[in-house]
């Protein structure tokens, strides 16, 4: 009798060995992105060149601004040097593309919060605020946006007066550039009869060059406007969020805004008509 359980004990053994071989194995742990960041060191941050005062070179060579500025501190915080952030040159229409084929791990590049581009990206809290205005010469005899209908306006590609125009008046003749300085510098070249963007550009622009006035109206609402994550990214868009909510209890960027905006804007400006302080947007 033991001669014949000896068998029938090895081939159960044997079935229980194959039936362990056949479970499935156990998926690997998700790998944290912020990890990812730390192991390489480096945050890479996607940021404008050309719209002071919120992303542009100095005469140094160097990448300064007010998103620029919020991207170090960001490598300051998350990897303990300033110096640790990667910036890359983005315009208006490659910010979604650069995140989405995983060239930056973030944009702060002025990018203003619509629902198309929430469809796209995962936005943080704001820490701004914008409407779109539009900059004529002083000289124009364009008065309101009405008297655009029979212009030329001349816009960025991809920016919110860009989206916005082809959306609510696509019978009016357009003149798209990639950059913000081409789209300025047509303007002055008078290629256009008026520039449509960001009023915060506007308003910085016709203080520098004299000759030249922002329309009262605005093309839609006040809306925020948010650094931005990679669709799917909640670990690094949570990471931001409370990152901001810290800087806002330091009032981090009102130093911004005395820094590098205030100067820009009328002295009556009041700076939380423009800065959106610890992510708390008041829409």
């Amino acid at each position: 009798m033991k001669k014949l359980l000896l068998p029938l004990l090895a081939v159960a053994l044997l079935a229980g060995c194959d039936k362990k071989a056949e479970e499935p194995a156990k998926p690997a742990a998700a790998v944290s992105y912020l990890d990812k960041i730390k192991a390489r060191d480096k945050l890479i941050v996607g940021v404008f060149t050309d719209k002071p005062p919120f992303g542009f070179v100095n005469e140094a060579g160097r990448y300064v601004g007010f998103d620029t500025d919020i991207g170090r501190q960001f490598a300051k915080d998350l990897l303990g040097d300033e110096n640790k952030v990667e910036f890359v040159a983005v315009e208006p229409a490659s910010r979604i593309p650069f995140l989405q084929s995983d060239k930056v791990d973030l944009i702060l590049a002025n990018m203003t919060v619509t629902p198309e581009r929430k469809e796209a990206v995962d936005f943080t809290n704001p820490n701004l605020k914008v409407a779109v205005q539009a900059l004529v010469p002083q000289d124009s005899s364009v008065k309101s946006l009405d008297d655009l209908a029979t212009r030329t306006t001349i816009v960025t590609t991809g920016t919110t007066a860009d989206i916005w125009l082809t959306k609510n008046h696509p019978d009016w003749k357009l003149l798209k550039f990639e950059k913000n300085s081409e789209s300025l510098q047509a303007l002055s070249a008078g290629r256009g009869d008026a520039y449509a963007q960001d009023n915060l550009v506007l308003f910085s622009w016709a203080k520098q060059n004299p000759g030249y006035r922002v329309l009262e109206q605005k093309l839609g609402d006040e809306a925020p406007i948010a650094p931005a994550v990679k669709k799917g990214n909640i670990e690094l868009r949570d990471w931001v969020n409370a990152e901001l909510a810290k800087l806002g209890e330091e009032k981090f960027l009102l130093k911004l805004y005395d820094q590098y905006v205030r100067k820009e804007l009328s002295d009556d400006t009041k700076p939380e008509s423009v800065i959106v302080e610890g992510g708390k947007w008041q829409g």
